[in-house]
């Protein structure tokens, strides 16, 4: 069920962006007097679900879940109509239109997906506003960041010089900047590291998710009696201390320590009822017990948070705020891509519906598609053949040189475009069912 909600999510999500976008390059090619043969939803190879003539335009669904299109008289797309391109030129027709019209027409879809990021991310805030969790907190680290220098307990203050001023920032500034300095707080002394390889590599080379998380109690709020951790004799509301001597009596370091002793006795002690006591048990072969505890939104009264609430005139400046930093993250995040370890987190629509949640959250749905649809207008502009951006590249061309490019080069151009996309798509889709069989969506 939780799959086929984040599918539901994920395809209603996508629908509503790329019905936007296509509009887009409709509405700029009839403000000039072009005509749009087909608007479809989702490809048609061989038969539509639905179609319908309206005017000069056919409008229809496909069968097929991948985008969508408009099909615009005169002009080389992905229809591959050579056909139409061999009679002569008609007023109405894409290439009979002048350089600077044809531009604002490919341009049209990136410019509505840009607005409507924006627009989104401003209504969210609006409607639901955000928390902010102010930077104050010691954090656990993951292990693997250790060899780094960093420790449990560390107190995360700033980046190459600069304040953090929310927990947050502390994985997505991580990731998005090229971190190489770290300035932190350590029993109670300021001390600086010095990263030979940048933060962000690091992650993405390591597959770390949760870089640093807040340390909170590890307090059982649920275990079953047939567990290790019930075979034992921990109970609900045991707070445990240690395991074994190590030092920080914290839920995170509580489950590496256990994690890292797979079917071997391990000393936990803990505290119930006032009262300390040591109990010996087993963890399973993947390191676990078999106990749940309280999430840190808990501990309210240990990590207060401020809710920013925005009122109409507001929400616009930070709307814009939010755009413009989710996308200046989006693609500064990109460096990555050309590197051994970021080339295998590419992902496809797998890898976008894991990230909805298992519930329809009407605010998560409505911040990941602000999201989606920044990153669809950033890879439309790319200047590859097939995209709008490969359209623009060629309408360049023709404005800087005073002549267009020969027919048969941007046919080419187009075919090769086609196959690097579907190149593209089988690989990310590769990625994503290997990461299903090895466990890695969690």
């Amino acid at each position: 069920m939780v799959a086929l909600i984040k599918a539901a999510q994920l395809l209603l999500s996508l629908s509503i962006l790329v019905v936007l976008h296509e509009f887009g390059h409709y509405w700029a090619a009839r403000a000039f007097k072009t005509r749009v043969e087909k608007f479809y939803l989702f490809m048609n190879p061989g038969f539509s679900l639905f179609k319908r003539q309206i005017g000069e335009t056919e409008w229809g669904i496909g069968w097929l879940p991948l985008g969508g299109y408009v099909k615009i008289s005169g002009m080389i797309d992905e229809s591959m109509d050579t056909e139409q391109m061999s009679q002569p030129a008609q007023p109405w027709e894409f290439r009979s239109k002048p350089a600077w019209q044809r531009l604002i027409i490919m341009l049209g879809g990136i410019i509505v997906n840009l607005i409507l990021g924006f627009v989104i991310y401003s209504g969210v805030l609006f409607v639901w506003g955000e928390t902010k969790l102010a930077n104050e907190h010691p954090v656990n680290v993951d292990p693997k960041l250790e060899a780094l220098g960093f420790q449990d307990g560390d107190r995360i203050l700033g980046y190459n010089g600069e304040t953090l001023l929310y927990f947050s920032d502390l994985r997505i500034e991580g990731f998005n900047k090229r971190v190489t300095q770290v300035d932190l707080l350590r029993d109670g002394k300021m001390m600086s590291l010095e990263l030979k390889k940048e933060l962000g590599q690091t992650l993405i080379d390591e597959g770390i998710q949760r870089p640093f998380s807040l340390l909170y109690p590890c307090e059982i709020a649920a275990v079953d009696s047939a567990s290790r951790a019930g075979v034992a004799g921990l109970e609900v509301g045991d707070r445990i201390l240690a395991v074994g001597d190590m030092r920080l009596p914290y839920f995170e370091t509580v489950r590496e320590a256990i994690q890292s002793h797979p079917e071997t006795p391990v000393r936990l002690t803990l505290n119930r009822a006032g009262q300390t006591l040591q109990l010996d048990a087993v963890p399973d072969s993947t390191g676990s017990l078999g106990f749940f505890v309280h999430p840190a939104s808990h501990y309210a009264e240990m990590f207060p948070s401020t809710h920013l609430q925005y009122g109409l005139v507001h929400c616009i400046g930070a709307g814009f705020t939010t755009a413009k930093e989710t996308l200046q993250g989006y693609v500064r995040s990109l460096r990555f891509l050309f590197t051994k370890s970021g080339a295998s987190q590419v992902g496809s629509l797998v890898t976008f519906g894991s990230i909805f949640d298992g519930g329809w959250n009407w605010e998560v749905f409505w911040r990941n598609t602000a999201f989606f649809s920044l990153i669809l207008a950033f890879m439309n502009l790319l200047p590859i053949p097939a995209l709008d951006g490969g359209h623009v590249m060629f309408t360049l061309y023709e404005m800087i040189v005073g002549k267009p490019a020969p027919e048969k080069v941007l046919e080419r151009a187009q075919i090769i475009g086609i196959v690097l996309l579907l190149s593209l798509m089988v690989f990310a889709l590769g990625n994503d069912f290997f990461r299903l069989f090895t466990g890695g969506f969690g």
